[in-house]
């Protein structure tokens, strides 16, 4: 087992920070840069690095210093849409902690990486002060996504069993441990 470092991202690591989640998008999601999803991929630095209340995690692989994954917190709730209006009114934005960009390389998955990001970016939500929750949502097709966030959170709705029926995401709220 490798001992990766997590830590703060700064400006130098922007190229394998877009590296990484540019990677999993194409790979994982299949769906590719899509600008109204993703901008903040593009813009790591504006989305995560300057703003307060916000954080943007790497860890690195100790042997190369590669960049082998992301974790990042906004205190930007769901909009609607797309999401369900119930899930943005549970969530609002400015008194919830979004986890976004939580990804991993393949290469380095199934090593407590992302629970590590996931433990550290609760603790920068809880030290806030100002958050209320933490919410993330995720696509169950990415494989180990679901029962991963089912391990460290509860489900708080499914739109697989929305009568419309449109998009197939799991919304989480993960507790604060306070």
């Amino acid at each position: 087992m490798r001992n990766y470092s997590i830590r703060a991202a700064g400006p130098d690591d922007l190229d394998g920070v877009r590296a990484v989640m540019l990677d999993t998008v194409y790979r994982d999601f299949g769906t590719g840069y899509v600008p109204r999803w993703h901008g903040d991929i593009i813009d790591p630095a504006t989305a995560y690095l300057v703003p307060d209340r916000h954080t943007l995690l790497v860890a690195t692989d100790p042997e190369t210093g590669e960049i082998v994954a992301t974790g990042a917190l906004d205190s930007r709730g769901p909009a609607h849409p797309p999401n369900p209006r119930q899930v943005t009114e549970r969530f609002p934005s400015g008194r919830t902690a979004q986890l976004r960009r939580v990804y991993v390389r393949p290469g380095h998955r199934r090593r407590g990486l992302a629970r590590r990001l996931v433990a550290q970016l609760m603790e920068f939500a809880v030290d806030d002060g100002g958050y209320r929750s933490v919410y993330l949502h995720t696509d169950p097709a990415v494989a180990g996504a679901e029962a991963f966030w089912h391990s460290l959170g509860k489900l708080v709705h499914d739109e697989r069993e929305d009568p419309e029926g449109v998009h197939d995401v799991l919304h989480f709220e993960i507790p604060m441990g306070r």
